[in-house]
């Protein structure tokens, strides 16, 4: 009867490719109302005037909202810095002050879309502009505006590690390596944008059904900005077209719930729905953090790493959203899966007039191993030593110190993972060490080969003593036999099939087939609290929850309890905050590990990068689902593909350039490796449901280096900033003038 470690097919799979699972943008009603938004579509100002008689008075428009109409104007992730709607007349000082484009100034809810938009174009709205922090080179000068007026600069966040001596560690080293590193923005470009109805429901709670990551954050959120109860607010979520950690921030949420509020209060018992346009879902949310990164490494003459200095700078934009959960684990990534002796990292999140930073797969895991791994190959190449037999002289073993200087938690197997992965790429090992394969020359004399390969590990679960836990229910019905297991819990289906893990889990539980499960998913009136589907946490929080839950409901049901009701929280081993003199500390409780191995052609030619074939190898802990463990990894692959290659971000003066997928371009099936092989390991993880260990981040994180090595490999170029477009890589080979961009002024 046991369903662990089968592919059994995902419990919403007809429903999605029939047409019949519902998105936040399907939900329709017959005398529903819709809302469209003002954006600022300026970069800084303050709002000193609105208007909206002209507006009021078209026909078909209900009613215009503004900032004066929101009960507590503020909201955020991690720190209320943002105003719901900007403008006059909010008790919250500085919500007259617009910081980026998307942020929103006044709602208009219409009986049509075209009324609405009508409307928006009649609102007046007098703005006084304000001087623009375009970079972090602007955001850190003497004399730059300071965009919060609760701080006395324009960083708000600076993390420190300190571990033995760098300065000492240096003068004994044979070989030192530094560079200076740029990573991207990337848009989510979530399948569905941003979208929702909200109304008052039978028990006049304001119910907002839309898409996120964390159900029951949404509702303080919403509660928090209506100045309302959390039980008067109702989140539901039903399909959700992908979230990758964006949908982790507010977007259409409290706005939603704002306009229900308005109408009940005005005696209007209909419901409101908001849809984005691409653009608006582009301008309007979150993005990948741009990180500059300066690193300077030294190793001995070994190849043992004895130590890193890393400065790291995360543009927050403007906003905070989850900039500092993100800082935290690039400081903690900044020296890879490595042992480091001697250790100084200095970290920083900055505020500037972009879009803000905020959640995005990988978690400030992406960015760090890149400025990690480009300097692992270095020292490999300044000791000519291969970089699999020196990455491990160096990688993580069961026991290891950590940068923060704690140990790991047991079930460290970043070796085997890196080994497997060497030997599918064709590494060899004999007594000399490891050696790396010798490509075939490619039939096109303007084609050259090569091969990278990189490693990482990442967090699964909250950080830096954040409060972590993870609610079940289930509820056993029947007489002598079981009949049917009721299983509540909010944890968010985002495309990545947490669903169907979550019943196969409590099925193995419960001992019985899955057909017995009826499944209550995502709302948050009748589930307990699940923490956010981020940070690769919902299998090992969500299975520990269900398990508990499972097995207080059987020993009800055996002592006779008619219908049995089982209820846990899961709460893993504790956490802590980094100290603030050093930085040590216990980051994670546990750990996922990964390694990939890139062959790429580069045409010198016309300058493109074509992958043509990628290993990832996972260290899952157990395969749940095999088969949605490799549509992770490939879905993965080819996000991080886009992230590298593709995805080129443009701006000016802080406002998007690439604002519709024409123009921003995301993979599509020609521009994704030619092939890629999911080698999933599975080395239980001592804490894990069932061994499982968390995944869905890790394929990302070792990806850019393995594809610039890779690059490196073939045309003896090494690059420090992507994507790489054809364009860049023309300029690299000196085939195009070459672009001159400083190191504080990267976009």
């Amino acid at each position: 009867m046991s369903t662990i470690g089968k592919s059994v097919p995902r419990i919403d799979a007809i429903a999605k490719v029939t047409g019949k699972a519902r998105y936040p943008g399907d939900f329709q009603f017959s005398d529903q109302l819709v809302m469209k938004v003002l954006f600022a579509h300026r970069p800084h100002a303050r709002v000193v005037a609105i208007d909206t008689t002209q507006a009021e008075a078209i026909e078909g428009v209900v009613m215009v909202l503004t900032a004066k109409d929101v009960p507590v104007n503020e909201y955020g992730l991690g720190t209320m810095d943002q105003p719901v709607l900007c403008g006059p007349g909010s008790t919250i000082a500085g919500a007259d002050i617009v910081r980026f484009e998307g942020d929103q100034v006044a709602l208009v809810i219409a009986e049509s879309e075209n009324a609405a938009l009508k409307a928006l174009k009649s609102i007046v709205v007098d703005y006084e502009d304000l001087p623009v922090v375009k970079t972090l080179g602007d955001a850190l000068k003497e004399d730059a505006p300071i965009l919060h007026s609760r701080l006395t600069s324009n960083i708000f966040h600076h993390n420190i590690v300190r571990r033995g001596s760098t300065d000492e560690a240096f003068k004994k080293c044979a070989v030192i390596v530094e560079g200076e590193y740029q990573t991207p923005v990337q848009e989510h470009a979530y399948l569905q944008p941003e979208s929702g109805v909200a109304f008052t429901d039978e028990e006049g709670r304001i119910t907002i059904v839309t898409g996120g990551q964390w159900a029951h954050e949404d509702q303080e959120q919403v509660a928090h900005a209506l100045g309302l109860p959390d039980d008067a607010i109702r989140i539901i979520y039903p399909a959700i077209g992908g979230a990758f950690g964006g949908r982790e921030d507010m977007s259409v949420q409290i706005i939603l719930g704002l306009a229900a509020l308005k109408l009940k209060e005005r005696g209007i018992n209909r419901p409101v729905r908001i849809v984005w346009t691409r653009e608006e879902s582009i301008i309007g949310h979150c993005k990948r953090h741009a990180y500059t990164m300066k690193a300077k490494w030294g190793a001995d003459a070994d190849g043992r790493i004895q130590a890193a200095e890393c400065e790291i700078w995360a543009n927050g934009g403007a906003y905070v959203y989850t900039s500092p959960k993100v800082l935290g684990n690039a400081t903690l990534l900044a020296t890879g899966p490595y042992e480091v002796p001697n250790v100084s990292t200095d970290a920083y999140a900055v505020y500037t007039n972009d879009i803000p930073g905020g959640a995005f797969r990988g978690f400030g895991g992406p960015q760090a191993a890149f400025m990690a791994e480009m300097q692992v190959d270095k020292l490999a190449e300044a000791l000519e030593m291969d970089p699999v037999e020196f990455r491990m002289r160096n990688l993580f073993h069961e026991g290891s110190t950590i940068s923060m200087g704690s140990q790991l938690p047991a079930g460290v197997s970043i070796r085997q993972v890196v080994k497997k992965c060497a030997e599918e790429a064709g590494w060899t090992h004999g007594p000399e060490g490891w050696k790396k394969p010798e490509l075939a020359p490619a039939e096109d004399p303007n084609v050259r080969r090569g091969l990278g390969i990189a490693c990482g590990y990442k967090n699964i679960g909250f950080s830096y003593g954040a409060p972590e836990n993870c609610g079940a229910i289930i509820i056993l019905e029947g007489n002598e036999k079981i009949e049917k297991a009721r299983l509540f819990h909010a944890g968010a289906e985002v495309g990545q099939g947490s669903h169907t893990a979550f019943a196969q889990i409590a099925a193995e539980a419960l001992d019985l087939p899955l057909d017995k499960l009826e499944l209550h998913y995502s709302d948050t009136s009748n589930t307990l609290n699940s923490g956010s589907v981020s940070a690769s946490r919902m299998t090992h929080m969500a299975g520990n929850s269900i398990i508990g839950a499972a097995k207080l409901a059987l020993e009800k049901w055996q002592e006779g309890e008619r219908p049995a009701v089982g209820s846990f929280v899961y709460r893993p081993p504790a956490t802590s905050r980094m100290d603030k003199t050093d930085g040590h500390c216990t980051p994670n409780f546990t750990y996922g590990y990964v390694a990939q191995a890139v062959f790429a052609d580069v045409n010198i030619q016309s300058g493109e990068v074509l992958l043509r074939d990628v290993i990832s190898v996972d260290d899952v802990g157990k395969a749940i689902n095999p088969i949605q463990v490799e549509g992770q990894i490939e879905g993965a692959v080819v996000q991080a593909t886009g992230y590298v290659v593709l995805e080129n971000w443009k701006k000016k003066n802080t406002k998007a350039l690439t604002k519709e997928f024409s123009t921003y371009l995301i993979p599509t099936v020609l521009d994704i490796p030619d092939r890629t092989r999911s080698v999933i390991m599975e080395c239980p993880d001592p804490i894990g449901p069932f061994g499982a260990r968390g995944m869905g981040e890790m394929p990302f994180l070792p990806f850019a280096p393995a594809v610039i090595d890779a690059v490196y490999q073939a045309t003896g170029i090494r690059f420090h900033s992507f994507p790489l477009t054809a364009e860049k890589v023309l300029r690299k080979l000196g085939k195009l003038k070459p672009e001159v961009v400083g190191f504080w002024d990267y976009e």
